[in-house]
């Protein structure tokens, strides 16, 4: 029974780590989207969303169904719980880049403009956060985890900033405004995306260390 459980938990950590990849790569086209003003790559982030939709729903039946069976303790319990958390955060990802993917088609047809803020820069420091959350995962490193608790204070920062870049960058230029509050939607995008890196990040240094790292310094 042991060793069944086992290997069954190995399974769960492969597809939880398939549907991160896949997440990862989904951001990650929808950034690319934006920037080359690319409706086709943001077309394909669209569609690979049902993919990951399907993926966060045979994840949530397996570890229903460890639970179920194996009535795990202890670390393994920890996991399953862990999978349970992380598979929520992303999927909700998935969505997000969907939203920047949609975003990405509405510009496409605008003239474009100078952003008024460092869009990419917030772009790689969320993505990087998104890609060692995932890393912290893979090796059980909670000291990577907790770097990346650490960032998302940066990225709300950046993100408050936004705001009022784009109220100003509104007054001098009214005419813009149909194209500067899509910006503003994008960095808001961005900045749950760390947040939920951060959840998946807490959820690692509950499972390695039993610890619920939420709402503390």
């Amino acid at each position: 029974m042991a060793q069944h459980l086992q290997r069954e938990i190995g399974t769960l950590k492969k597809k939880i780590l398939s549907l991160g990849a896949t997440v990862e790569k989904s951001v990650r086209m929808a950034v690319t989207a934006i920037e080359n003003r690319d409706t086709e790559l943001a077309d394909r982030v669209i569609i690979s969303d049902t993919e990951i939709d399907q993926l966060e729903v045979n994840l949530e039946e397996d570890c229903l169904k460890i639970l179920a069976l194996h009535q795990p303790v202890a670390i393994d319990l920890r996991f399953i719980i862990a999978v349970l958390k992380i598979n929520s955060d992303l999927e909700r990802i998935g969505d997000l880049a969907v939203n920047m993917a949609e975003r990405a088609q509405f510009l496409s047809g605008k003239s474009p403009i100078a952003i008024p803020f460092d869009l990419e820069g917030l772009a790689i420091k969320t993505q990087k956060m998104l890609r060692e959350s995932l890393d912290s995962l893979v090796n059980l490193n909670a000291d990577l985890a907790r770097d990346v608790c650490a960032t998302d204070d940066e990225v709300d920062a950046i993100n408050r900033e936004m705001y009022d870049l784009v109220k100003d960058a509104i007054r001098v230029h009214p005419e813009q405004v149909d194209i500067l509050i899509p910006y503003l939607s994008i960095s808001r995008y961005l900045e749950r995306i760390a947040d939920h890196a951060t959840n998946i990040a807490e959820d690692v240094i509950y499972m390695i260390e039993g610890e619920i790292a939420r709402h503390r310094s």
